[in-house]
C-alpha cells in the first residue's frame, strides 16, 4: 500500500471510488485494530472506507491522529447520495468524541498539541429523507454538535479553576493556566422550541471555549422571533450563507424584528421565509408601514441572491418588498403566494429576470389571467433558468402548448416541475418530444395523465381531487416515456411522476 498514489485530503475530486485497489486494501486495512502506523498520505481513503463500511472505532483511532489541520467530512466520505445511502449515526458520533478527547487532551497536557484545527461537518443529509435505519438526523446532529461544546467548555471551566489554585499555592499569584488553540467545527445548524436551551448555550461558549461552532446554514422552526434573535446574535458572522425561517408564524412584526440582525452577515446570500404568516392582500396603513420595513431590511443585505417567500399572500405587493434590493435574485421561490398578473409583469420587467436560475411559481392558477404574463416572464429568463417549478397550477393542454415555444427557448433548463396539472397522455408525449432539444435537461416530474384515472363523478368545481389513478394505465404511460427516451438516446434525462423521489436541485449547487 505504501507505493500507492497520495490523496490531499482538501482536494476538490472526488474521492476513491469503491472499487479501486486503493479503496479495496483501505478496507482490508480498517477490518482490524489497532491500526498499524501509516503514512499521512493513507488517512483520508482509511477514513472514507471506515465510514461507508460503519466502523466507528477505527474512526476515532484516524481522528485521534489526524495529520492534517482540516477534516471535511462530506469530502472525504463522498457525494450526499453515498452518505445518505448508509448507516452513519455511530460513525459520526465517533467523529464528535474524538474530537472532544483530543480537546480535553490538550487541555490537560499543553504539550499534546494535535494537527487537527478544523472539523467540517457541513452538508450532512437528514436522515428524515431516507429509508436507512440508524443514521443522525440533521436536528439530533446539532444537538450532539452543541453537547460537544458544552462538555468541553466545562471541563475547561474545572481545569483551569484547579490549575489557578495550583498556580496560586505554588507562587502566590493567580497566573491563568495557558488557553490551548481549540478546534473549530463547521456546521449546518437545525434548531426548534426542543433544542433550543442546548444549543444556546453551546453558541454562547463560542467565544472562549475550545471548542467552536461556525454555522454555514441556520435553520430554525417553530421558534418566538427573540428565541431566533438570541440564536442569530450568537452566530459567528464570517460563513453564515444560508437562514432558513420556516413555520415560525413570524408575521410582519416578527420579520421586522428579525431581519435587522441578518446585516452582520456578510456572506449570507439565501434567505427563506417560507410558511411565516405573512398576508398583505389587504392593503391598511399598518400593512403598507410592515411591506416598508420588510422592503428596507431586505435590501440591507447586499450578498442577497437567493430569497423564498413560500406561502406568503403577497396579491399586488411584490414590486413594494423587492423594490431595494442592491443586486438580482438568481433565485426565486414564490410559491402558493397568491400573486396576481401585475406581480408577475414586474418581475418580467425587473432586473431580477434575466439573473434568474431558479423560479418556482407552483400553486398559481394558469387557466385564467396569469398564462400570459407567465409566458412573458419566461422569455425573460429564458437565458439563465436552470430550475423551473409549475407544480398544481391548473394547467390543461392548452396553457401548456401555448407556453411550449417559450420553454423551448429556455435552452439551460435542468428542472422542470409539471405535478399536479390535468394533462392528457398525448400533450405529455409532446412535451416530451419537443424538449429532447433542451440538452441540459435533466429530471422533469410529470402530473399522472388524465388518461390513467379511473372513470369517476367530476366535483361541481370540474377539480375532482378524489379521482383514483389506474396503476396499470400508470405503468403503460411510464414505460412509454422510457421508450421515447431510450430511442431518443437520453436515458439520462429522468421522466418521474413521483415528485418526492428526487433530489432537490440546492441554489448552491446550480
Amino acid at each position: 500500500m505504501l507505493g500507492l498514489p497520495p490523496i490531499s485530503p482538501n482536494s476538490h475530486n472526488p474521492p476513491e471510488s469503491m472499487d479501486s485497489l486503493l479503496f479495496l486494501c483501505a478496507r482490508r486495512v480498517v477490518a482490524h485494530r489497532p491500526l498499524p502506523a501509516l503514512p499521512a498520505d493513507l488517512y483520508p481513503v482509511l477514513f472514507q472506507a471506515a465510514f461507508l463500511d460503519g466502523r466507528p472505532l477505527v474512526l476515532r483511532d484516524l481522528v485521534a491522529t489526524w495529520p492534517f489541520p482540516v477534516l471535511n467530512f462530506q469530502r472525504l466520505v463522498g457525494h450526499r447520495e453515498l452518505l445518505r445511502d448508509h448507516p452513519c449515526k455511530l460513525c459520526v458520533q465517533a467523529v464528535i468524541l474524538a474530537v472532544v478527547a483530543q480537546v480535553r487532551r490538550e487541555l490537560e497536557e499543553p504539550s499534546c498539541h494535535s494537527s487537527l484545527r478544523v472539523l467540517d461537518m457541513t452538508g450532512l443529509p437528514d436522515s428524515t429523507s431516507g429509508h436507512v435505519p440508524d443514521r443522525m438526523s440533521v436536528w439530533s446532529g446539532t444537538v450532539a454538535l452543541a453537547k460537544a461544546c458544552i462538555e468541553v467548555s466545562k471541563h475547561q471551566r474545572e481545569f483551569q479553576r484547579r490549575g489557578s489554585k495550583r498556580h496560586k499555592g505554588l507562587s502566590g499569584d493567580d497566573t491563568a493556566t495557558p488557553r490551548p488553540p481549540g478546534i473549530a467545527i463547521h456546521a449546518d445548524l437545525f434548531v426548534n422550541g426542543t433544542s433550543y436551551g442546548i444549543l444556546r448555550d453551546a453558541l454562547q461558549t463560542r467565544a472562549t471555549g475550545p471548542l467552536r461552532l461556525k454555522c454555514r446554514e441556520f435553520q430554525a422552526e417553530e421558534l418566538s422571533a427573540s428565541g431566533i434573535v438570541t440564536l442569530l446574535e450568537s452566530l459567528d458572522p464570517s460563513c453564515l450563507r444560508r437562514v432558513d425561517l420556516r413555520f415560525n408564524n413570524l408575521g410582519l412584526n416578527g420579520l421586522s424584528v428579525i431581519l435587522p440582525h441578518l446585516s452582520r452577515f456578510p456572506e449570507l446570500c439565501s434567505l427563506k421565509l417560507q410558511y411565516s404568516n405573512v398576508d398583505v392582500r389587504r392593503l391598511t396603513p399598518e400593512t403598507a408601514v410592515g411591506i416598508r420595513c420588510l422592503a428596507g431590511q431586505l435590501g440591507m443585505l447586499p450578498s442577497l441572491r437567493e430569497l423564498n417567500l413560500g406561502s406568503s399572500r403577497l396579491s399586488g405587493n411584490l414590486r413594494q418588498i423587492l423594490c431595494d434590493l442592491r443586486a438580482p435574485l438568481e433565485s426565486l421561490e414564490l410559491a402558493f403566494c397568491s400573486l396576481v398578473p401585475a406581480d408577475l409583469a414586474f418581475l418580467s420587467q425587473s432586473f431580477h429576470a434575466p439573473a434568474l436560475k431558479r423560479l418556482d411559481l407552483s400553486g398559481h392558477d394558469f387557466s385564467q389571467g396569469l398564462l400570459e404574463p407567465l409566458r412573458l416572464l419566461l422569455e425573460e429568463t429564458s437565458s439563465s433558468l436552470l430550475h423551473l417549478d409549475l407544480m398544481e397550477c391548473r394547467m390543461a393542454d392548452s396553457h401548456l402548448d401555448a407556453l411550449l415555444p417559450t420553454l423551448r427557448r429556455c435552452s439551460r433548463l435542468r428542472f422542470l416541475g409539471l405535478h399536479g396539472n390535468r394533462l392528457s397522455m398525448a400533450m405529455l408525449k409532446d412535451l416530451l418530444q419537443k424538449t429532447l432539444e433542451l440538452r441540459d435537461l435533466q429530471l422533469v416530474v410529470y402530473p399522472y395523465p388524465m388518461d390513467c384515472y379511473k372513470p369517476e363523478p367530476p366535483a361541481e368545481s370540474g377539480w375532482n381531487f378524489e379521482e383514483v389513478v389506474d396503476e396499470e394505465l400508470l405503468a403503460v404511460a411510464k414505460a412509454e416515456f422510457n421508450q421515447i427516451l431510450e430511442n431518443s438516446r437520453r436515458t439520462n434525462l429522468i421522466w418521474t411522476y413521483n415528485p418526492y423521489g428526487h433530489r432537490d436541485l440546492d441554489y448552491f449547487s446550480l
